[in-house]
């Protein structure tokens, strides 16, 4: 568990030491996250032992969440669940607080106008088997119980995912020609056992390197390859099907999200669907991603790995950079970013940079960095001083650059 947490009220001091030490570069402790309905994949290299940290009641921790300052709708959480904390000079104190202290510094004067937080998180998403069919709330449908919507996107590293687990197939969406009456029907037998959603789905089979942007109002159940997720800094979802591998889902998982006289509303529970985009017959055209390199130099390249818009609007991104033994590069973005190591050892500035073999829970690691809007745009220097590929991820947030691919543009490479 995090111990000596700064109080918010006093998080302005260390924070400015914080930062002038790292020269705008934020060391992260590690964020887990249980959740009660799933079965770990144990991929992301937590002790063995530590998988229940929270209490079986509360579930096998399946994720790790980065640069979040986003609560995790878990019931029984503790009370910073899904919030991430900087570590400096042994004290922990959290990122949500550091953003509201020096917004302009760490994301950026005109994100933190129009936002005033940091609106995007990422996660290892990991799993053993799939997870139910289910849905993230739009914008719209979320606003009527005070939240967020969630879109989202996938990428499936291959240094998480040396076995396949259980089922490597994700259904997403809806069959062309699906009815809501059918949907309906899947609600009404609810309580029959298997309820037949995915009957009336399709399944890809996921593929080591490559990803999908998910928009808001999209069914998808993911199945059991490791993911690295940015998405919107929101935790709202609904589930769809009530049975999976044998385990019940309760109706509460799909209503927890709106509004409290619609939870028997068959119709409206319907009605929250993005009816089009469920049923769209280029779905994969239209969703699935690809690596685009974005710039490369003498023993490095960075790849765009999420990019594209949702409903016309740059909501996140993400690339990965890749060194070769020896390498160096000056990395140098239009905004801040949230890093994870996923290989190697190195230097990022002023941090050490190294990829855990196995994480006991509460431990500190070295392969988490906030990266700020003033360390970003200033420009950091990152070397591998290992003698395999120092590879790490980072996700950006809104209007972060001026373009970005878009989806289907690998194809065009």
């Amino acid at each position: 568990m995090i111990e000596n947490i700064v109080q918010s009220d006093n998080v302005g001091k260390i924070l400015d030491r914080a930062l002038d030490a790292g020269e705008g570069l934020l060391r992260l402790s590690p964020t887990w996250v249980p959740r009660s309905f799933l079965h770990p994949g144990k991929r992301i290299k937590l002790h063995p032992d530590h998988y229940y940290s929270y209490g079986a009641e509360r579930g096998g921790i399946d994720e790790r969440w980065f640069s979040s300052t986003t609560d995790a709708a878990n019931e029984g959480r503790v009370w910073h669940e899904g919030q991430s904390f900087a570590l400096f000079e042994g004290e922990h104190f959290m990122l949500k607080d550091a953003v509201s202290e020096a917004g302009a510094r760490l994301i950026g004067q005109a994100m933190y106008d129009k936002y005033e937080r940091w609106p995007v998180y990422s996660k290892f998403f990991d799993n053993m088997g799939p997870i139910p069919h289910h849905m993230h709330q739009t914008f719209e449908d979320a606003k009527l119980v005070a939240q967020e919507g969630k879109p989202e996107s996938y990428y499936f590293a291959p240094q998480y995912n040396n076995c396949d687990n259980n089922f490597p197939y994700t259904f997403m969406g809806l069959e062309p020609g699906t009815t809501k009456d059918l949907v309906r029907k899947c609600l009404e037998d609810w309580s029959k056992g298997d309820n037949g959603i995915l009957d009336l789905s399709k399944s890809y089979r996921l593929k080591r390197g490559t990803g999908w942007l998910i928009p808001p109002g999209v069914l998808h159940a993911p199945g059991s390859l490791c993911t690295y997720e940015p998405q919107w800094g929101s935790d709202v979802f609904g589930m769809y099907q009530s049975l999976v591998e044998g385990r019940e889902v309760p109706w509460s998982l799909l209503v927890k999200d709106m509004p409290e006289e619609k939870h028997q509303d068959l119709d409206f529970i319907v009605g929250e669907l993005d009816w089009e985009k469920n049923v769209d017959p280029n779905f994969k055209d239209n969703n699935y991603l690809e690596p685009i390199t974005a710039a490369e130099g003498d023993g490095w390249r960075d790849d765009w790995i999420v990019y594209g818009r949702v409903d016309g609007d740059q909501l996140f991104t993400a690339r990965r950079l890749t060194l070769q033994p020896g390498a160096k590069y000056m990395l140098k973005d239009p905004g801040a970013s949230g890093w994870i190591t996923v290989q190697g050892k190195g230097q990022m500035g002023k941090l050490a940079l190294q990829t855990p073999a196995m994480i006991c829970f509460g431990a500190e690691t070295e392969d988490e960095v906030f990266i700020s809007h003033e360390a970003a745009t200033a420009g950091i220097e990152i070397e591998n001083t290992g003698s395999e590929p120092l590879e790490g991820l980072r996700y950006l947030g809104p209007d972060t650059f001026d373009s970005v691919p878009n989806v289907g543009d690998y194809k065009k490479i």
